[in-house]
């Protein structure tokens, strides 16, 4: 049997996460290269790393058994998230961070992502590219960087930006006519448009898993679309639909390396489809972490596509006679309802036993309430979460 074998080149960067707990060395690349342990014989990783990541990257490499090929940097960057759904503080700042000369890797099979602190310039038969930035993607040509065989792997914004259309069926058609032979682009929950030369466009779904962790799921898609496509010749399509299982895979368990092609083909999950719909969104406001929770689920929800009724945003303070008549009218407007129960405060509760009383669904965040406390909570059918990121996809989903 043909030995395979890819190359990795991209950042490997410290990773911290509050809730849920998370504290790695991975980043694009190094998670790339661990996703791809079970896919690909021979991984190499070629990373510009300070020396205090050094040690753990080893480690990291030892554990998933690729090859590691470091070039020197000057500073770590890590990136610091409360949930994974959060902006994650970067340190150092942006603006601050010294560039590393070109890396250069030439192959038959490259996977090739953006970088903060460098640049990788490739020779590739086949490459994927993924550019990794959200505020100025580069070319994939713009340095120099040449392959036969070209798949770009990205987020709308970033395919949009490289190609400076606004359209994104505009900005695919484009990137395919400057010399790209597929273009994916990543949409979240909505799955994957898949673009191709001979003018095709389809879509791959997401699909369901109990827990969601968000962390680096584009990077596990772009590897397992990589090995697919340019190793194992599978239709642009065909790579996309198991890179999108494999993502379901890490982001239920958080764990890598990815399912073996045969497992992953044994694999059924749910897509995802949010029901469109109007959720109630309950929960204290009356001090500044109250009032940053609701904030940050008030955003969340809407990034995954719900309408959102917030009483303190669309209602706001006042006198009880004028504030609850408006917030049970908007409860019952509502065809479900997100209650924050951590500190059990009295109006939520309120608001969870009218909305259940209704028949309304509701699907509740609650981290540090007693078993007790939560008797009629669970009694009466409210779905339970720990997880604030998988409360709100499991909200949008509505199952």
């Amino acid at each position: 049997m043909m030995q395979t074998s890819i190359a990795v080149v991209g950042g490997v960067y410290q990773e911290y996460c509050l809730w849920p707990e998370w504290d790695q060395v991975f980043g694009s690349a190094g998670r790339a290269a661990a996703a791809l342990s079970s896919h690909i014989d021979e991984v190499r990783l070629f990373t510009a790393l300070a020396p205090s990541l050094e040690q753990r990257a080893k480690q990291l490499a030892n554990v998933y058994g690729f090859e590691l090929i470091i070039h020197s940097s000057n500073a770590p960057i890590s990136f610091e998230y409360v949930h994974c759904m959060s902006t994650p503080t970067i340190h150092p700042p942006p603006w601050r961070i010294h560039r590393n000369p070109t890396l250069e890797v030439h192959g038959d099979v490259v996977l090739r992502f953006g970088m903060m602190d460098g640049d990788a310039k490739v020779q590739a038969e086949w490459c994927v590219y993924d550019p990794q930035s959200a505020y100025s993607p580069e070319s994939f040509w713009k340095n120099g960087s040449k392959a036969t065989h070209l798949a770009i792997v990205a987020n709308r914004s970033e395919i949009c930006a490289m190609a400076s259309e606004s359209d994104v069926d505009l900005a695919a058609s484009k990137l395919l006519n400057s010399g790209a032979e597929v273009v994916v682009v990543k949409s979240g929950a909505v799955g994957a448009f898949v673009f191709t030369h001979d003018g095709g466009k389809s879509i791959v779904p997401a699909f369901q898993s109990e827990n969601v962790w968000t962390i680096g799921s584009g990077d596990v898609f772009a590897a397992i679309f990589t090995a697919g496509w340019a190793v194992h010749k599978l239709t642009p399509k065909e790579a996309a639909l198991q890179a999108s299982v494999a993502v379901s895979c890490y982001a239920e368990s958080f764990s890598l390396p990815s399912p073996t092609r045969p497992e992953l083909a044994k694999i059924d999950r749910t897509p995802v489809s949010v029901v469109p719909g109007r959720v109630y969104l309950a929960g204290p406001f009356f001090n500044l972490a109250q009032r940053w929770m609701i904030d940050e689920a008030r955003r969340g929800l809407t990034e995954v596509g719900l309408d959102v009724f917030s009483p303190v945003h669309d209602v706001g303070p006042g006198p009880a006679w004028e504030v609850a008549p408006k917030d049970l009218e908007a409860l019952d407007s509502c065809d479900r309802v997100f209650a924050l129960l951590d500190g059990i405060d009295t109006g939520t509760v309120f608001e969870i036993g009218y909305a259940r009383a209704k028949g309304i669904p509701v699907y509740t965040l609650a981290q540090s309430v007693s078993e007790e406390d939560m008797k009629m909570v669970v009694g009466s059918g409210c779905k339970v979460f720990y997880d604030f990121v998988t409360a709100m996809h499991h909200c949008a989903w509505h199952k």
